[in-house]
């Protein structure tokens, strides 16, 4: 069964994606951009709370697909510089210190919004109850 996740964004019907889409056990979240409801930036010119604004949207994608913050095994930090990775992980240890997920920090030139910082890919695996 395949489940698409969505944040009410306008861009998902016109571009056609997803914000999550679960097939099974499995979720992948897409590159989340640091957006409030209304799709303005959160926290220009600040990784720390760009990357917390990201994780908080992930969250809740994680949460319509039934799942949660402890089934992360995998994240992608993905900045426009690269100097800023250590305030990018103290903001995404707050989110998944207790998963431990294996992640990538990468750069990029840019984003599509030349005022977002990062972009945070995340994959997760619904564990069965034991």
């Amino acid at each position: 069964m395949r489940q698409l996740i969505s944040n009410g964004n306008p861009m998902e019907e016109i571009v056609g994606f997803s914000r999550a889409v679960r097939v099974g056990p499995y979720i992948s979240v897409g590159g989340t951009a640091p957006v409030d409801a209304e799709g303005k930036t959160v926290g220009p010119g600040d990784v720390f709370a760009q990357t917390t604004r990201c994780f908080e949207i992930i969250k809740a994608a994680l949460e319509q697909a039934g799942s949660g913050l402890h089934d992360i095994v995998r994240t992608r930090v993905i900045l426009t510089d690269i100097e800023t990775w250590r305030e990018a992980i103290e903001a995404r240890k707050a989110f998944c210190l207790e998963a431990r997920p294996v992640d990538t920090i990468m750069a990029v030139t840019r984003f599509v919004n030349p005022e977002w910082l990062v972009e945070i890919e995340v994959d997760a695996v619904v564990a069965e109850a034991v």
